[in-house]
């Protein structure tokens, strides 16, 4: 039999997903998979945890979680043979989204089921992995108001989590309120780009803003590019309207926004700045490097 890692996140989401792991692991084993089951500590323990399966010639890792949760266990399987697979049960879920994977709640407890079954014999693709600062991530890198947000509101507890996005939005808005951009010296491969920016955000998939915006239609997980969005502003009506133009795919042809494809990037600030990888805050620095890894997971 093949052997899988499951990794869940006993925190993540609204409700709790322990009581729904054993259908999932009936489903594996009714497809050939011999499962351990092990709950994340930390997003360490979930990093280092998913390295020793990757060591240990597991082959795949099963996570149940966020955003986050997956992006933790994705940087310990990068350069391994071992696949990650992906059980949606977190609060936003932005890239179940874009793999059309349901996701868990009490209302569709069904879906880890279901997304056993689809796993359980799928076939395997490669994916491009971001490096921002040491950190890997999977969906996106953020500087500005995105970053501030992340940093002000997490972590949360679970019942915080069911008024995520207007937390996230109240939380913006204040800081847009008080707040009139950072600026920022950007190197994308070959092009110098310098300016006030409201946000900049690195990312490796179509979806953004909590899967409510579709930031960058084109946007491929393989081919070895990444898109850098910059957008201008410096005031609340600003964010107001930058908000209104990502939802409703505006962006895409205004003024105040620009996209840069790119391989490799460097972002410098006379002035420390805040930093969020797929959700999660990172440590406050005044330069950020990011490099694509093509393929890497």
């Amino acid at each position: 039999m093949r052997r899988a890692l499951l990794l869940y996140n006993p925190v993540a989401g609204r409700f709790p997903v322990k009581p729904f792991l054993g259908s999932v692991t009936r489903v594996l084993a009714d497809a050939g998979w011999r499962t351990e089951v092990v709950a994340t500590q930390s997003g360490e323990h979930a990093t280092a945890t998913a390295r020793r399966a990757a060591g240990e010639g597991y082959e795949a890792v099963f996570t149940s979680g966020g955003d986050g949760t997956i992006s933790q266990v994705a940087a310990g399987l990068v350069d391994s043979e071992t696949a990650l697979g992906i059980l949606p049960s977190g609060t936003a879920n932005v890239l179940a989204l874009e793999f059309g994977l349901p996701v868990y709640t009490w209302t569709r407890w069904w879906a880890l089921k279901a997304n056993a079954r689809t796993l359980a014999s799928a076939p395997i693709h490669p994916v491009d992995v971001g490096l921002c600062n040491g950190q890997h991530f999977l969906l996106w890198a953020g500087v500005g108001l995105d970053a501030m947000a992340v940093h002000a509101i997490e972590p949360r507890v679970r019942i915080e989590k069911f008024l995520t996005f207007p937390e996230y939005a109240g939380t913006a808005i204040w800081d847009a309120s008080q707040w009139s951009g950072i600026h920022l010296r950007l190197w994308a491969d070959d092009q110098e780009v310098e300016g006030t920016f409201m946000l900049a955000v690195a990312n490796n998939i179509r979806r953004y803003m909590g899967g409510l915006s579709v930031l960058s239609p084109a946007a491929c997980m393989d081919d070895g590019e990444f898109d850098l969005w910059l957008f201008n502003g410096s005031n609340l009506i600003d964010i107001f309207r930058q908000a209104y133009d990502l939802w409703r795919g505006h962006h895409l042809t205004s003024s105040m926004a620009r996209r840069i494809p790119f391989h490799s990037l460097r972002v410098e600030a006379d002035s420390s700045f805040l930093v969020q990888t797929d959700g999660e805050p990172r440590p406050e620095t005044r330069q950020v490097l990011i490099t694509v890894r093509p393929r890497a997971l």
